[in-house]
């Protein structure tokens, strides 16, 4: 089975997503704004969620982090809980 490592930036608006995502962009540090912009505990960790296989996180997530590119930033992304940006850090 499939496994990949994702980091991810959980906020409540669409708009705060793009601005984060322009600000990466830009040549800010991933980490450092989830620290302080993610409203999700694994800000605390730069975003990271670890290794995980298809069907443990929201389809959402699983559309992107299984077909997307690796190393770069995808989003917004829209769950349940708010917009993502999502960068797929490993996948095998």
């Amino acid at each position: 089975m499939s496994q990949a490592t994702a980091r991810h930036i959980l906020v409540d608006t669409e708009e705060k997503c793009i601005d984060l995502k322009q600000q990466i962009t830009d040549g800010a540090d991933f980490a450092a704004l989830a620290s302080e912009h993610s409203s999700c505990p694994s800000g605390k960790q730069g975003g990271d969620l670890g290794s995980f296989g298809p069907g443990m996180m929201v389809p959402e997530f699983d559309k992107v982090v299984f077909n997307e590119a690796v190393g770069e930033v995808h989003g917004p992304v829209k769950t349940q809980f708010g917009y993502h940006l999502l960068e797929v850090t490993s996948r095998d």
